[in-house]
């Protein structure tokens, strides 16, 4: 059963009040792609081709031309967050002095309360984050996008696949010229074409643009994301050496109810079972998958 695990006590008869938490990604790149709520279990994603149905015009009724229906199936996946705080545990410890006065009670010091939620929130956006372009489905996590081999830019044949190499501070603007030489022409100068680049390629643009003094700023201040004209998104769920160009329009992000993601239970167990545990439940879901693969560009291994 998961809890809380204090390591390295300290208390000393007063504390600060302050929690400091591990840095966490919290779905960055989620806001440059298209969010659908109310997915209770599947929605397809339709994608419609036409072909040769412009015609001269004439006085007859002529049939011409085709039009083709296809689909891809989006279906979030099922996840929770189960733990359990012992008031026990913080009576005894650093938090003593915080406690209310008696010892059977459950209460846990306000601003720690906050912290906790506000930190396994963002704990869900992190996990969100990772899985949606580098996830695979077992153990916790759902299918990612940019998975190399099994995820669903490398399974799907329609995408357009870039063999990836050992992004550096010298190769850079070449690497990024093979995605933008790659994206199709229909896409090409779309107002919602992006490059989405892991944070290490975004740190590599950034230092190159320093390198080559960009405004004459050289090292002070930061390049703007922009390579060419195409938006440059932080994806920090991205592998290392790994790119997508895509629309934002192409690229789906399925949950039941976003707001899941930030809001959790706190269950005082004491009147339940008379024990000293205060549970935190929260249950969500999560998914990727895109629409159209053709007008897709995969900077990653495929299978």
């Amino acid at each position: 059963m998961a809890g809380l695990v204090i390591t390295s006590s300290s208390y000393s008869g007063e504390q600060a009040g302050q929690y400091i938490g591990t840095a966490l990604l919290s779905a960055k790149s989620l806001d440059e792609t298209t969010i659908l709520e109310n997915i209770k279990f599947k929605r397809v994603l339709n994608k419609v081709a036409g072909a040769g149905l412009v015609t001269a015009a004439d006085c007859e009724f002529a049939n011409a031309g085709t039009l083709t229906l296809t689909e891809s199936v989006l279906a979030p996946t099922p996840l929770k967050i189960n733990i359990d705080l012992c008031s026990d545990q913080m009576a005894e410890d650093w938090m003593a002095q915080r406690m209310r006065a008696g010892r059977n009670n459950n209460y846990i010091p306000a601003d720690f309360e906050q912290f906790v939620m506000g930190y396994l929130g963002e704990t869900i956006s992190d996990h969100v984050e990772t899985n949606f372009w580098n996830g695979v489905a077992t153990g916790g996590g759902f299918q990612g996008l940019a998975t190399d081999t099994t995820g669903i830019l490398a399974q799907n044949t329609d995408v357009v696949d870039v063999t990836p190499a050992t992004v550096t501070l010298t190769n850079i603007l070449t690497e990024l010229g093979k995605v933008r030489d790659a994206i199709p022409q229909a896409v090409y100068g779309s107002a919602d074409l992006n490059i989405y680049v892991s944070t290490k390629i975004m740190r590599l643009y950034i230092a190159k643009m320093a390198a080559l003094g960009y405004m004459n700023q050289y090292h002070v201040g930061a390049a703007p994301l922009n390579f060419e004209g195409i938006n440059i998104v932080h994806a920090p769920g991205l592998g290392d050496d790994r790119m997508v160009a895509a629309r934002k329009s192409n690229l789906f992000f399925g949950t039941d109810l976003f707001s899941d993601m930030t809001q959790l239970n706190i269950l005082d167990m004491s009147k339940l079972d008379g024990s000293s545990n205060v549970r935190i439940v929260a249950k969500f879901s999560a998914g990727g998958q895109v629409a159209d693969g053709s007008q897709v560009v995969f900077y990653g291994t495929t299978a």
